[in-house]
């Protein structure tokens, strides 16, 4: 009877220990699988802006026998577009011109090989036009063609628009993006029971710079010019701890 008792105290003192530690052992890994566990959230932010500065390009052009013809065509022309632009209410200030370039064209052979020949020459000289008045640069683009009329060979390039303030509207609308995010996951963790942690990871997505009411979008970012109104979108994915 002695001995049976000799052996209880250290079989009851080792099944404490090892209960101790099995209770240690669970807590240890709860513990750490709820420090482990993460949610992963989207947050956009969307703006609408206006553009407030624009640029027009156009080309005079003038074909002409000989380089001096060409070049002599292009001085006829271009006092007539400048004008045209300053009737429509742009300043000596706001056009700027390009060198005049001449090119040789040369004759084709029967077998269809360039020759020495020079057969005309090509001149051509760009006008472009800035201006805050984005509406004005967009009718100017749709009714400088009717220069043809004067003897004018103008081509005109699709007008760019853009937005002065930019680079801030980016920082802001970045925060904006990662304060959605927040919520989202404090929503998430709301709806589980669980108590949102710092976050763990954060990644800010491209830009995209899009029409008004586009679903365009790229993994490189868009960035409309050819638009006054516009929509900056701003992504950021985010991760958050449980605790």
């Amino acid at each position: 009877m002695k001995n049976n008792n000799a052996f209880v105290l250290p079989a009851a003192i080792v099944g404490l220990s090892l209960l101790l530690c099995m209770l240690l052992f669970v807590t240890f890994w709860s513990k750490r699988g709820k420090e482990n566990q993460t949610i992963t959230v989207t947050g956009s932010a969307k703006r609408e802006i206006v553009s407030d500065f624009g640029i027009l390009r156009g080309n005079v052009q003038a074909s002409a026998p000989t380089a001096d013809e060409a070049y002599q065509s292009l001085l006829r022309q271009r006092p007539l577009v400048i004008a045209y632009l300053k009737k429509a209410g742009f300043g000596e200030e706001s056009i700027d011109l390009t060198t005049i370039n001449l090119n040789p064209i040369y004759e084709m052979s029967s077998q269809g090989f360039q020759t020495s020949n020079i057969i005309r020459y090509q001149g051509n000289q760009m006008i472009e036009v800035r201006s805050n008045n984005v509406n004005k640069i967009k009718e100017v683009s749709l009714s400088i063609t009717e220069l043809v009329s004067q003897g004018v060979d103008f081509s005109v390039m699709p007008p760019e628009y853009y937005y002065s303030k930019l680079a801030d509207l980016k920082i802001e609308i970045q925060a904006d993006a990662a304060k959605d995010a927040l919520n989202r996951a404090q929503k998430i963790a709301e709806a589980t029971g669980s108590q949102l942690g710092p976050i763990s990871n954060a990644r800010m997505g491209v830009l995209q710079i899009t029409p008004v009411n586009s679903n365009l979008v790229s993994d490189y970012g868009i960035n409309d010019v050819s638009s006054i109104e516009k929509e900056i979108t701003a992504v950021v994915n985010a991760s958050f701890r449980l605790d």
